[in-house]
């Protein structure tokens, strides 16, 4: 996608391929636009994506952490119709606004190795609530040539007052004049969270998304909830420990 054969290995070539991506996602909002299918059109196959990090070394880490990606895809939201694992290692250490750096590479093959590519994948990362209007989400749907959607549990710089906390409210986040995402309360009673206009998609879409794809029990995501379940446990087995079971409805 956009010429981009391999994902950049310095920041300074993420931050310029950054630039180029924000651009480019303009453009694509322009002239083809992502939205859900009506209901009474076929049913989205929903994706999400997640990374495990290696016992000790989550938070910013280091290059060369090792990790778990997962990808799934689901029809309904009780159970993956697909599901992708591969283990690997970090490109580099996180640092403010060049995630990319550190977990682009292996989730965007763990998507890769799903046989069907979803129609929409949910990336636990921000998209256009970034310092350069490209954040991982836009970024890995980009790369993959799929519409994507960020999903964090508060915003990177964006502002704005989160809703009620009634299943369906939503309210919107903006980046000086531009809305790049909006809080969306998926649990009544729960806190909301953001739901971020990424690749091929506008703050109205990825809200959504963000909602259809969750159940009325859980405050994340379905898709990303189970990507990071598989994540989780793969890690806890090749760590020697037992399985973690499922996690928790949060």
């Amino acid at each position: 996608m956009l010429g981009m054969t391999r994902w950049p290995a310095t920041a300074d070539e993420l931050v310029e391929q950054q630039l180029v991506l924000a651009a480019a996602g303009d453009a694509a909002l322009t002239s083809g636009p992502w939205q859900v299918p009506p209901v009474s059109g076929p049913r989205p196959l929903w994706g999400g994506c997640f990374i495990a990090f290696a016992s000790g070394e989550a938070g910013p880490g280091h290059a060369g952490d090792r990790a778990w990606a997962a990808a799934v895809t689901m029809y309904a939201l009780d159970r993956a119709q697909e599901e992708a694992l591969i283990k690997g290692t970090t490109g580099a250490a996180y640092l403010p606004g060049l995630l990319a750096l550190r977990e682009g590479p292996l989730l965007a093959t763990a998507l890769g190795a799903l046989h069907r590519p979803p129609d929409v994948v949910l990336v636990d990362a921000t998209g256009r609530d970034h310092p350069r209007r490209a954040g991982m989400a836009l970024h890995l749907g980009a790369v993959m040539g799929i519409p994507s959607v960020g999903v964090t549990h508060r915003p990177l710089q964006a502002k704005g007052q989160p809703p009620a906390q009634q299943r369906g409210a939503t309210s919107p986040l903006h980046l000086g004049d531009e809305e790049v995402a909006r809080w969306v309360c998926t649990r009544t009673g729960a806190r909301p969270v953001v739901a971020h206009a990424a690749w091929r998609t506008d703050p109205a879409t990825a809200a959504l998304v963000v909602l259809m794809a969750s159940t009325t029990g859980a405050r994340t995501p379905a898709p990303l909830r189970e990507a990071r379940r598989l994540a989780r446990e793969t890690r806890a087995v090749a760590e020697g420990r037992a399985p973690e079971g499922r996690a928790p409805d949060v």
